[in-house]
């Protein structure tokens, strides 16, 4: 007897999805220690792995040879070599949009705190001092501009809590048209410069991509107002740092960070040298930092677990995989074949055999059985034309009761 596909989740997951992933008809493996470097020993053997944070490299992936999904327990799939995946067929998918609302409210946690200095506030009453003077001399949130960049789930959640607050949300992504920006109810701005120049209150909540890295750069700091508030729950490399401090230090800027440069995995200690700013310059400029933590919420961890339990389900039961990141959208096939055959043992073999022989690359097969299972038909995405005689070939067999070509639009 086949022992049942290995499950291998590689970092911290929710205790209540790991009780329901052992309910399936597989062998779970729960195992958050393993490292970036132990992953290639551990990986030989496994069908699915699960990881939030860890590294699957390349490397890994290629001493993998029973692998064939990998889920990452948040957005996005930076942290995989997608493109090592996709060469060997290993489906990769994300759990997006589950974090949106613990993001947001640590966005919304940082204004206030930006506003009203609470953390230095707190530290100093806890020193034994009465510094109501120093502390009482916030601006006050009402009526201001925030200006969302990037607006998926995230982004969407923040514009909805900012009209609470009685802020005016406006925003920019790639994506983002006047129509689309009217339905959320926000302004519109056809640049990240234009967004910058408008907002007292600038929150990052782009993807990284080439296009992204660093676009947050000396011009976008120059554009923004004097003691504007800067808010960073993303990612690092968004961010020109060195521009960033010399606006904290000469226009006042008030930052808030939730990630870091080179931040550290595996140590309990992070570089000071960024923390330098916390005490507010000659300019009223300082910045607050919180370790990653803005997905952390029982709330959100929890939902991104059982998102990533679906995603494994589906692929169990139903051959389906929810979220998936690597498969082409566009398909090279120009056509498809529709065959009505009997359902036989060897009947689909044989048509298959068929199309081998004259050279058809198939993309895409789908087989359907109808009630009773004496019928089935085979839907076969094809590149290229079949020529007449593949047809009759097909034809000739006795349990292929009818074949048909049906060309596809080209969507490319």
């Amino acid at each position: 007897m086949r022992a049942a596909m290995r499950v291998l989740v590689a970092d911290k997951l929710h205790p209540r999805a790991v009780e329901e992933l052992r309910t399936l008809p597989v062998d779970v493996l729960y195992e958050p220690e393993v490292t970036k470097e132990t992953l290639e020993s551990k990986i030989p053997g496994v069908g699915i792995l699960v990881v939030r944070s860890k590294e699957v490299t390349r490397k890994a992936i290629e001493s993998a040879r029973q692998l064939n999904l990998i889920v990452r327990a948040g957005a996005e799939t930076s942290t995989i070599d997608v493109k090592a995946a996709s060469e060997r067929g290993i489906y990769v998918a994300n759990c997006p949009g589950k974090n949106s609302s613990a993001v947001a409210e640590l966005v919304f946690g940082f204004m206030v705190a930006l506003d009203r200095r609470i953390p230095d506030a707190v530290a100093s009453l806890r020193s034994g001092k009465w510094e109501r003077l120093e502390y009482g001399k916030a601006e006050g949130l009402y009526g201001k501009t925030i200006g969302i960049a990037g607006l998926g789930a995230i982004g969407r959640d923040v514009a909805s809590r900012a009209k609470a607050f009685g802020l005016h949300p406006i925003g920019w992504s790639k994506n983002l048209t006047p129509a689309r920006a009217a339905e959320l109810g926000i302004g519109y701005c056809h640049s990240l410069e234009e967004l910058a120049s408008k907002s007292d209150i600038l929150t990052l909540h782009l993807a990284l991509n080439d296009r992204t890295r660093q676009c947050v750069n000396r011009r976008i700091f120059e554009l923004m107002p004097k003691r504007a508030m800067f808010i960073n729950c993303a990612r690092p490399d968004l961010v020109d740092y060195e521009a960033m401090e010399d606006a904290v230090k000469n226009r006042g800027l008030r930052v808030a960070l939730d990630v870091i440069p080179n931040e550290p995995r595996g140590k309990k200690e992070v570089s000071p040298d960024l923390f330098t700013m916390t005490t507010p310059s000659a300019t009223g400029g300082f910045l607050y930092a919180t370790p990653h933590i803005a997905a952390s919420t029982d709330q959100a961890q929890l939902a991104i677990a059982t998102e990533t339990v679906r995603v494994i389900r589906s692929f169990l039961l139903e051959g389906h995989v929810p979220n998936v990141q690597n498969v082409m959208n566009l398909s090279n096939a120009r056509f498809q074949m529709v065959i009505r055959m009997v359902d036989k043992v060897g009947t689909f073999a044989n048509v298959l055999a068929v199309i081998k022989r004259h050279g058809i690359n198939v993309e895409e097969v789908t087989n359907t059985v109808f009630e009773g299972g004496a019928a089935s038909c085979a839907k076969l995405r094809v590149v290229s034309r079949p020529s007449e005689a593949c047809f009759h070939e097909i034809r000739a067999f006795e349990e292929v009761l009818h074949v048909d070509i049906v060309p596809l639009p080209n969507l490319a």
